[in-house]
């Protein structure tokens, strides 16, 4: 699985409004509306909010990767946002995040859902890419870091 296959470009948010940690994750969410029309936001909103209690999905280094699951949802969500500001997110080196990818799944997914999470993950644990993303122009530029970066693994 390649994450272009679960991000499209009208998924990407080149500049997110947010300042704080819910809003970011609610602005997120929206653009999954634009390949999912029925999703709930507000059930997706609370899985978010009650995963986020468990520990924080600010992983360090600039990266949070808010993460769910829905018990109606048919197939694996992604959305991606970038904070030029930073947001603070409670991530466990005390730092802003910068850049963020939400993950939904489907409940009965686990393996699906590690997969991405795990993509996510290699994606970004190279600094030269989190810093193409960071001075990337836009949203489109931003997602053609992500595809170049999607055929190299």
């Amino acid at each position: 699985m390649k994450l272009t296959d679960i991000l499209g470009p009208e998924q990407v948010i080149a500049e997110l409004k947010a300042r704080g940690k819910r809003a970011a994750m609610e602005e997120l969410c929206s653009v999954l509306t634009t390949v999912e029309p029925k999703l709930d936001l507000k059930k997706l909103m609370e899985v978010l909010i009650e995963r986020e209690r468990l520990g924080s999905t600010g992983i360090g280094d600039g990266i949070a990767i808010p993460h769910g699951k829905l018990p109606d949802l048919d197939r694996l969500l992604l959305s991606f946002g970038r904070s030029r500001e930073g947001i603070d997110f409670d991530s466990l080196d005390g730092k802003p995040a910068h850049l963020f990818f939400l993950v939904v799944a489907p409940e009965n997914s686990a393996g699906t859902h590690l997969k991405a999470l795990a993509r996510i993950s290699r994606l970004l644990k190279s600094h030269l890419v989190r810093r193409e993303l960071m001075e990337a122009k836009d949203a489109q530029a931003i997602y053609e870091i992500i595809q170049a970066q999607d055929e190299e693994f």
